[in-house]
């Protein structure tokens, strides 16, 4: 597997980093020529995975969120990580409309819709130390 280009973003676990995130990684997929749609995509799957770390790793305490992706070929990674409190039962949490704090009002659905967007998704995690979720998408080229 060679990486033709890599990214790495730092940034605390605030709710107001969230858009931040999703245009810098979008900034660096567009070296891709994607479809609007498809950049779309990647920023709502960026978007719920940082929300995740965000509201459910750190939960809106302080850390750091780390985003790295990598260009491979016609295809990019996108790795999102934090050093929080982890997840007891993935399986569980990847089912829809589950969610560990429903007092939130949120709907359940950020593994679901990074499901959907990317055309893989893979999660880690272990309680006390952290979540890593990588994602992988393919974008055709002509």
């Amino acid at each position: 597997m060679k990486i033709d280009n890599e990214m790495k973003l730092e940034f605390l676990s605030r709710s107001q980093n969230e858009s931040f995130a999703r245009s810098v990684v979008a900034a660096f997929v567009a070296q891709l020529d994607p479809t609007i749609e498809e950049l779309s995509e990647v920023k709502t799957a960026v978007s719920e995975a940082v929300t995740n770390a965000i509201i459910h790793g750190y939960e809106c305490g302080n850390g750091n969120v780390v985003i790295i992706a990598r260009i491979i070929g016609d295809s990019v990674e996108i790795v999102v990580q934090d050093q929080g409190k982890g997840i007891d039962d993935i399986e569980a949490a990847r089912q829809p409309l589950y969610t560990s704090k429903p007092e939130l009002e949120r709907s359940g659905m950020g593994f679901t819709v990074m499901e959907t967007f990317m055309d893989q998704v893979e999660v880690e995690s272990q309680p006390g130390i952290g979540t890593t979720i990588r994602m992988y998408k393919s974008f055709k080229t002509e």
